[in-house]
């Protein structure tokens, strides 16, 4: 069978990528990819793969027919077909089989093996001049609702401000390209903060060390002291998946504030983001969230880009990650906060990639009809964090959001509290 053949091919061609290792150190399990009937089976000892002789019970077992592994194999493969995880969660044609303990574990090897079997030439935007020094990094003290918080914050350029928020789990790294831009620069006053308990923001004082659970209104107030004390000012807000989600609460909620928004990756009801495998005692969360990151990424972004955007994931606290998944997969609802927006009076831009399964088009669409006067842009081998997963080609689909909502601001102050 050719298409055995050929998926035999890519993977003894991925046994030898030296990331792996590193992936995979401490784990041994044996995998089965069926087709139609016939099988490959591989073990999987520290990272290092080899083909061996069938097992009758394989530890997991990744199955479909020769159609969908036909997709799985093109190039470039279409979306949900493209990476192990959307498999595993978002693509019915495959059935992935095994404890969901063992596969959360092995999660990182397969993530990456797929990401090789998948692998095509990357799609590139035009070359854009950045000068990262240009970023100035610093701590400030914002309160909110009581609480005294020391946040990092990095600034950039001077002009209209823009608020960058960060998505689940990350921190403002993701925005260095941006902030280091350097035409954005001289138009733009770019901010970034980390919110509180992530990247180089510090947990208050005031935590007493229980779980960590982000909801809507403690989110949003974060929002408006960084606006009202950071900024001074009305501002554009960007923000990408859960910061996405908060741009459309806060032009609900707290227009006032802004404007406008641009929306990266928002959800509509982006359910089954959140398990209890990604903070658990059994499994490694810094390698086993950033490879359920990769699977969000589009497999025509540069792999160097892929692997920066994830090494922010490997650094997260633990139980940040599902615990702002929390708001974002599940208490925010688009069909109860997209109704309460004017994007007449308050300019909204949606931007959607096409390889996201987690805030899809087809959420994006569902969003915009229900939001007066909102643009809704469609980004073309594109996932989930184009910000940083593919910096360049974004920029294009960036600049003509800011152009609509400099189109149709009116311009204002916010009076510092």
């Amino acid at each position: 069978m050719e298409l055995l053949s050929d998926l035999r091919s890519r993977l003894e061609s991925a046994f030898s990528d030296p990331e792996l290792p590193r992936l995979g150190a401490g784990f041994s399990g044996s995998l089965r990819l069926e087709i139609a009937g016939n099988r490959l089976d591989l073990s999987m000892k520290d990272g290092f793969l080899h083909f061996e002789l069938p097992e009758a019970d394989p530890d997991i077992a990744i199955v479909a027919d020769e159609p969908a592994w036909a997709m799985l194999l093109r190039r470039p493969p279409p979306p949900t077909f493209h990476t192990f995880t959307a498999l595993d969660l978002a693509n019915p044609r495959f059935r992935v089989v095994g404890d969901r303990l063992r596969i959360a574990q092995a999660r990182p090897v397969l993530e990456r093996l797929f990401e090789r079997v998948t692998a095509i030439a990357p799609r590139y935007g035009q070359p854009v001049e950045r000068d990262l020094a240009q970023v100035l990094g610093r701590y400030a003290i914002i309160n909110s609702r009581g609480v005294r918080y020391e946040v990092y914050v990095e600034t950039a350029g001077q002009g209209v401000p823009l608020l960058f928020l960060h998505t689940a789990g990350a921190d403002s790294r993701q925005f260095q390209a941006q902030l280091s831009d350097c035409a954005l620069a001289r138009r733009f006053r770019m901010v970034a903060v980390d919110l509180p308990f992530h990247g180089r923001s510090m947990p208050p004082n005031s935590w007493d060390g229980g779980p960590y659970k982000l909801d809507t209104a403690t989110y949003r107030d974060w929002c408006v002291a960084f606006i009202e004390q950071l900024i001074g000012e009305r501002a554009v807000v960007c923000g990408g998946s859960m910061g996405a989600a908060m741009t459309l609460v806060m032009a609900k909620e707290r227009p006032d504030l802004l404007r406008g928004v641009i929306a990266i990756e928002p959800p509509y009801q982006s359910r089954r983001r959140r398990d209890q495998y990604q903070h658990h005692m059994g499994v490694h969360g810094a390698l086993h969230n950033s490879s359920f990151v990769r699977s969000l990424m589009s497999p025509e972004s540069p792999e160097q880009d892929r692997r920066r955007t994830a090494w922010i994931y490997e650094q997260s606290a633990g139980g940040i990650y599902p615990g702002d998944l929390a708001f974002y997969s599940e208490e925010f609802d688009g069909a109860l906060v997209a109704p309460g927006i004017d994007g007449r009076q308050t300019p909204i831009v949606l931007l959607c990639g096409d390889y996201d399964y987690s805030a899809s088009p087809e959420q994006g669409r569902k969003l915009a009809a229900l939001i007066p006067g909102a643009k809704l842009e469609i980004m073309l081998g594109i996932g989930h964090f184009p910000m940083c997963e593919n910096p360049d080609l974004f920029r294009a689909y960036l600049l003509s959001a800011l152009g609509h909502v400099e189109a149709h601001v009116t311009h204002g102050t916010v009076a510092r509290p």
